[in-house]
Order: structure tokens, then sequence, then C-alpha cells
């Protein structure tokens, strides 16, 4: 009995260990990217505001987790989440002899960038749609790969680079400068007019209702796909 309480105790201990060091090396990254995010912003503004001073682009600490970008009626949302995470082992990135060789490599923190309409936030549109741009999966030897849509054209976005793929300055403004592409890439759509022909009054009070464009959305990766 005492030799199976040490081997839960034991796992338990390395699990943690795991999981802890990979939310360490996760919110370092995401530190970064607020730094590089804030830095892009600083340049893009000094190179824009010479050409045309209606256009602004805006960076904005949200909280320790999470930070936005917003530019062009684009608004960009990054989020880190607190908790580690693993996949099936059927899942592409599972399958990695990298992955297989080191259980430890079997867990993940990740980073999730949205883009939303910039007017979604600031009249409060919470029936308005985000969609997901990408997400970056990090290990505990801050390796990492990048899921998401077909539109931010990376290197990193195939699972089997995850054993060379190292975080560094340069691949997170890469990052970052990619999904601002694809966001302005992403296109508003009009809604068709027969779902317009009739509204209630708390729709019309609730504005819930009234012409609101849409975002066309992502073609998503489907091979990475949970």
């Amino acid at each position: 009995m005492e030799d199976r309480l040490d081997d839960i105790i034991n796992g338990l201990h390395q699990k943690s260990r795991t999981k802890q060091a990979i939310y360490r090396n996760t919110l370092q990254t995401f530190n970064k990217m607020k730094e590089i995010s804030k830095e892009l912003v600083a340049e893009l503004t000094e190179r824009i505001t010479k050409q045309d001073a209606d256009v602004i682009i805006e960076y904005k600490n949200v909280s320790e987790h999470e930070f936005h970008i917003k530019f062009s009626g684009d608004l960009l949302i990054f989020v880190m989440h607190s908790n580690i995470v693993t996949f099936p082992d059927d899942y592409e990135i599972m399958r990695s002899e990298y992955v297989e060789e080191d259980f430890r490599r079997r867990f993940f923190g990740h980073i999730m960038a949205y883009n939303f309409m910039a007017d979604t936030i600031k009249y409060n549109r919470t029936d308005d749609p985000g969609y997901l741009v990408g997400r970056m999966l990090i290990n505990i030897e801050n390796h990492f790969c990048i899921e998401g849509v077909k539109q931010l054209d990376l290197p990193q976005d195939k699972v089997s680079e995850i054993a060379k793929n190292e975080i560094n300055d340069q691949g997170l403004r890469i990052i970052v400068e990619s999904a601002m592409i694809a966001a302005v890439n992403n296109d508003l759509m009009g809604q068709n007019v027969t779902d317009l022909e009739r509204i209630t009054l708390k729709q019309k009070l609730e504005n819930s209702h009234l012409s609101t464009p849409r975002k066309l959305g992502f073609q998503i990766s489907q091979e990475l796909t949970v």
C-alpha cells in the first residue's frame, strides 16, 4: 500500500513541477509578446501618421493574461490561459517523436489570438462574434507550435516542427505581425436583407438586430483542429 501511495505522490509531484514550469514559460512568453506588440504599435504609429494622421493604432494592456491591439476597425485580443493542457493520443502533435520521447512534452501552455471588430467592444455589442486567428502551444523546453488559420502562413504552424521551434523575439514579432495581417484581410460582410425584414422593439432598443456587418471569418487548418 505504501509503495502505491509513494507512486501517487511521486507522480503528482513530477506532474505538478512540470505544469508549474510550463506556466512560467508561457507567462514569460506572453510578457515578451506584450513588449514586442507595444514596440510594434509605436513603430507603426510613427510610420503611418506621416502618411495619414487619421489612422490610429493602439496597444492596451488589459491584465496579466490579456492585451489588445486596435487598428483600422479591427481588434486583436491576445489571451493567455492559466491552465496547462494536454491532448488525446491521436491528436497530431501527440504523435510527434519529439513529444513521445518525454512525457513532460505532452503538456502545453497556450496563448490565443482572437479577431473582433473594434466597435464590438466600443458599443458593447455582446452578440457580435470574434474569430480565432491562432493558438500558440508552449512546452516545458520553450518549444512551440502555432495552430490556427491558413492565412497566418507561418512555418511554425506545422506541428512536426515543434522539435526545432524555439521561442525568440524575432519569431514572436512575426507571429504578432502575421496575426495583424490576417485580421486586416478578414473582411466585413453585410447581412442579407431578408435577415433585416422584421425586428422586435426589444431588439431595436438593444441594437441587437440592426444592420451590423460581421467578420467573414477564417479558414482553419483542418489538420490542426481538436
